[in-house]
Formats: structure tokens, sequence, C-alpha cells
């Protein structure tokens, strides 16, 4: 019916005077044009135009290739350039009317959901992974369609009210977005710091005037429980959805800002990767949160469900990012109680989601987590469904990291045999499909599975360790003309773990101390204070005992920080440390180390330090 001779005439008709307008000089824009097009062209016909106007273009261009009379071929010319304003013109006219539907779609979608599934309809249609993803000005056009529905729903009005707080919430903090970076003027930037005083958080807190965004930023910036703070604030749909508009603009406007670092792209990439990290784990322990509270009622399970929702929605964002770490860094630039044990809280979405090439790199990532913490079975548990999940969506990349994830976490266990066999496969994976950084690990992580078994097995053979050895040499010369530091830093620190386990440790403090510079840049926390804590071993059996406390003593803060269990391994050698030099002794020492151990983990790291010591005796 719409494709009729009349409709396709009237369109023909319609090309015809815009050309004709254009010939006589009365088109004084392309607005005109445009202007034209709105009223001439009827909604959901726009595929029997853009046939029309196809066609035209064809017989232009055929006059123009066919004609030899110069007055036609210049009247031609000037048609075709006529054609290209339509079409120009004709494209934006698509692109408008196409965010109309989509906005119309939206409403009737949300309006059209049970009452109780609004909440996650609305978290789908602002889901940024979409193709046409909302932007704020549709955002701000949404808000307002739901609210002149006749006889709307309550959960549609506070849907739209949310929007629009969340939106003036950003308004008031996006000119602070990224001042307080300027307002560190010492130390590492991200968003650790003393409670109260650095990162983002208590300065958006002066920033906001709504009450529940200004509580949760100074929940955040006094690293105080934002699973407790979920569980008792009385939050309405309203408050929630601000959140989720106000928390989504300033992380999106962080990883942009972050991302346009020019002058150091590898330091913007540690940033962005912790800001995604960040806000991931605010909405994972939101939804925790949730689930334990009282003060939500009927919405609980509905508030929860929508937190996890948003969690995976910006995990997908994250997984897709080409500095996406695969082989570590996940403790760059953030640190504090309230994310010391962030990951654990990312396990619900994800039993949530289906199998993806994102969940593959997601477990990756919680599999690395778990290793550090020292939770082995729970990290080899990830890293097998991950591997599978790899292999199924084609990720070779993420296939390989998880084979050389496992080699390391066989190693923790004193499977060698296992990470020997898991390593070999990385390789040789690595090798058929070019990818460097993976054999650069699995080159390490061969020779470190190696050097551990011949350990295991009494075998003084100084061919077995110098083969060994040789795997780990290749893989630093690898990482190094790739100039990945968290490949450089696993193996400088693979190198001096191999030396300081076959009781060379002169040669084990130089490449501890490069791995733990390397460490430094790379931003990794794990790999910091794993080289401090063979450091201060390597020291120990030179006899240089300052060395050894003040590397063991930052090595074990930073261990502890992120829950690592290995931080009780350095405790131990303090521990024994101090009982042959004598209490008195050991605390002289330590002091004449303050300078040094401060430098890097700050007055309150030293004064943390006999809290440390007192869990250890007291097995806490």
């Amino acid at each position: 019916m719409s494709d009729s001779p009349s409709l396709r005439d009237r369109y023909s008709t319609l090309i015809d005077q815009i050309i004709e307008a254009t010939l006589k000089g009365k088109i004084r824009s392309k607005e005109q044009v445009y202007q034209m097009l709105v009223e001439g062209v009827d909604p959901g016909t726009g595929e029997i135009f853009e046939r029309e106007l196809g066609d035209r273009i064809i017989t232009i261009q055929h006059q123009l290739d066919s004609q030899t009379d110069e007055f036609k071929q210049a009247k031609a010319q000037r048609s075709q350039r006529a054609l290209q304003t339509i079409r120009g013109e004709w494209e934006r006219w698509q692109e408008r009317n196409q965010a109309t539907a989509a906005l119309s779609t939206a409403v009737q979608r949300i309006q059209q959901a049970e009452e109780g599934d609004r909440l996650s309809t609305f978290l789908s249609i602002a889901d940024p992974n979409r193709s046409q993803a909302l932007n704020l000005a549709q955002l701000q056009q949404l808000a307002t369609a739901l609210q002149q529905q006749p006889e709307g729903a309550k959960s549609s009005t506070q849907i739209a009210q949310g929007i629009r707080q969340g939106l003036d919430s950003w308004q008031r903090l996006e000119n602070h977005l990224v001042s307080w970076i300027y307002d560190q003027s010492q130390g590492q930037l991200g968003f650790e710091g003393v409670p109260g005083q650095r990162g983002p958080w208590p300065l958006w807190a002066k920033q906001v005037n709504r009450p529940i965004p200004q509580a949760l930023f100074q929940t955040l910036a006094l690293e105080q429980s934002t699973v407790e703070w979920a569980a008792q604030e009385p939050i309405d749909l309203t408050d929630l959805v601000e959140l989720v508009v106000m928390l989504r603009c300033l992380q999106q406007g962080l990883v942009a800002w972050f991302d346009k670092l020019v002058y150091d792209s590898k330091v913007g990439a540690k940033l962005s990767i912790s800001t995604f990290l960040a806000f991931a784990v605010i909405w994972s322990q939101l939804a925790n949160g949730f689930n334990q509270s009282s003060r939500v009622g009927s919405e609980r399970s509905t508030f929860a469900n929508g937190c996890f929702q948003l969690t995976l929605q910006l995990l997908r964002t994250f997984a897709q990012r080409d500095y996406f770490p695969l082989y570590g860094g996940i403790f760059a630039s953030f640190a504090g109680n309230y994310l010391r044990n962030a990951l654990d809280y990312l396990d619900e979405p994800l039993r949530q989601a289906e199998g993806t090439q994102e969940k593959a790199r997601i477990m990756t990532l919680i599999g690395y987590s778990a290793r550090v913490q020292g939770q082995l079975a729970r990290s080899i548990a990830f890293h097998q469904q991950a591997l599978t999940t790899a292999r199924e969506a084609g990720d070779a990349s993420c296939e390989i990291a998880n084979l050389n994830h496992l080699s390391r976490t066989e190693v923790a266990q004193a499977q060698y045999s296992e990470a020997i066999n898991y390593s070999q496969r990385a390789l040789i994976l690595s090798r058929q499909t070019g990818n460097r950084l993976g054999e650069a690990n699995a080159l390490a992580n061969l020779g470190y599975s190696e050097v551990f078994q011949a350990q295991e097995l009494e075998q003084a053979d100084p061919e077995l360790y110098e083969a060994a050895i040789n795997y780990l040499q290749q893989g630093l010369e690898l990482s190094e003309r790739l100039g990945d530091r968290q490949s450089q830093a696993l193996c400088l620190s693979s190198l001096g773990i191999a030396h300081v386990t076959i009781d060379q440790a002169q040669a084990a403090v130089g490449f501890l101390e490069s791995g733990f510079q390397a460490s430094q840049f790379s931003g990794d926390l794990y790999l910091q204070g794993l080289n401090l804590a063979y450091l201060a071993e390597a020291h120990y059996r030179l006899n240089h005992a300052d060395k050894a406390i003040a590397t063991g003593c930052v090595g074990m803060y930073l261990l502890e920080q992120i829950a690592s269990t290995t931080w009780r391994q350095v405790a131990g050698l303090l521990t024994v440390m101090q009982g042959q030099m004598g209490e008195a002794d050991f605390q002289r020492r330590l002091q004449q180390q303050r300078p040094q151990i401060i430098s890097i983990i700050g007055v309150d790291g030293y004064d943390h330090l006999p809290e440390l010591f007192r869990q250890y005796r007291e097995g806490a």
C-alpha cells in the first residue's frame, strides 16, 4: 500500500523540486533542504524515498558519463551537487527520526513492563554496550516523555525524576571531575589515600546537594562499608536511578579523560583500569547491601538485581578495551579496606551471565585476584571456566592467558608437573597464533616451574637449572622487546625468586630490585609486594639485616593491604630476625629505616606495622 505509484511519484516530484530550487538559486542553506524533507517525507516510508533518491543519483551519473554537450553537462553537474546535498540531509533526517523512534520505543517498553520490572527495563535501555546508546540529551528527553505519559505508574514517574536528579548531580560534578588529581600533589594517582582526605570522593561529596549521593561519597571517602551503607540507607527508586545516571557519567568521564593521557598512555591505561574496577565494585557492593536490606521493603531483590545488571554492563564495556589486564595489574592505583576483597563481590553477577568472550576475560581477572589472595582452589576453578569459555568464543589471547595463570597457580600448589604442562601448552599456542605477550609469559612460567620441580626432586645437576633459567631469560628479553612492563615485572620477579630458591642470593638481588621497579611502573601491588618479600629473604641470606628489615616491612604491608596471604611469609622472616637480634636492636634498626619505608607506604603504613606483627604472633 505504502509502495504505491502515487507515493513514489510524490517523492520523485519532491526531489525534482529541490533540484530545481537549487538550480534557480532559491536554496540558501542545507537547513532549507532538511525542512523540505521533514515536510515532504512521511514517517515509515523512508525506504521508498531512499530508493527514488538512489535511482536519481544513478541517472545523473549516467548523464555525466555520456553527455558531450558542455551546457547540459554543466547542468548535470549542478544537479549532482544538489543530489549530494539531499543525500546528506536525508541521512540527517534518518538519524533524527531513528532517535525519535528509539525514544518512543523506550517509553513504550518501560510503560508496558510490569511494575517490578521497570528498573531492569530502564537499565537495559540505558546500557552503554548497545549499538545506539542513549546520550545525555536523549536521557533528558526520556525523562520528559515518561513524565508526560497519561496515568503513568508510580515507578515510571520515579524513573523520570531519578534521571533528572542524576543529570543535575552530574552537572554539579562535571567541572570537578579530575580536579582532585591536581590537588594530590604527591603520591600515586588513583583512588587510594588517607581516609577522608584523598581520592575524588570527599571533593565530590562537597559538590552534590542531595543526601543520597552525598552519603555514598562520604562512605567511600572514609573507606567504610558500602555494603552496610546500602543495607541501612532508606533508598527509593528515584534515588537509585539518580545514582545510576550520576555514577555512570562520572565513570565514563574519568575513563575518557584517562584514555586521552597521550603524554603517558600506559599511565592513562592503568588509571582507566582502576576506574572500571572501582565503579564495578561499587555497584556490586550496593547489590550485596540491598540483598541484606530491610529498609527498601519489597524492592530489595529488584534493587539488588538492578545493581548486578549494572556491574555486568560495566565489566562488559571494560572487557572490550584493548588494555584489559589479562596478566594482572588489577590493583593498580587503588587500595584501602573498601576494595581489599573487591573482586569477591563480582562472583554473583558472573553467575547470571551467559558464556561470552567478555565473561571469559572477567573470570580471568577474578582468578588472578583469587590467587593473589591465596584462594588457590577458587583461582583454578575460575581459570578453568575462563579457559573453556575463551576457547568457545575463539579468544586465543584469553585462552593463552588462562593457561599461563593455571601454570602459576599450580606452582603455588607445588604441583610442578601440571604447571610445566600448562606453560608448555601456552607456549605452543602463543607461537602458533603469534601472540608474543603470551609467549613471554609462557617462557617465564615454564622456567619458573622447572626451577621448583628440580628443587623438589633435589636434583643438583646445574644443567637442569641452567635450562630453566634460560627460559626465564628468554621471557625477559621478549617482554623487554615488547615494552610490556607487567610481563617484565613477572619475568624479573621469577628470575629473582628462582635464584633465591637455588641459593644464589647475590644474583637474586639485582633481578628483584629491577622487578620491583618494573612492577611499580605497571601498578601491580601484588608483584611489588612479592618482589620485596623475596628481596628481604635474599638480603637476610646475605646478612644485610637493615635492608632485609626495610624491604620486608614494605613488602609485608603492601601484600596485607591487598589481602594476600603471602604477607605472613614476610612477617615470619622478620619475626625470626627479631628473635635473633633481640627486640631492642630490631626496633632500633627499624627506626633507622623509617625514612625509606615511609617514602613508599607513608606514615600511616609505617604506623600500621606493629599491628601486623601482633596479628602474625596471635595468628589472627
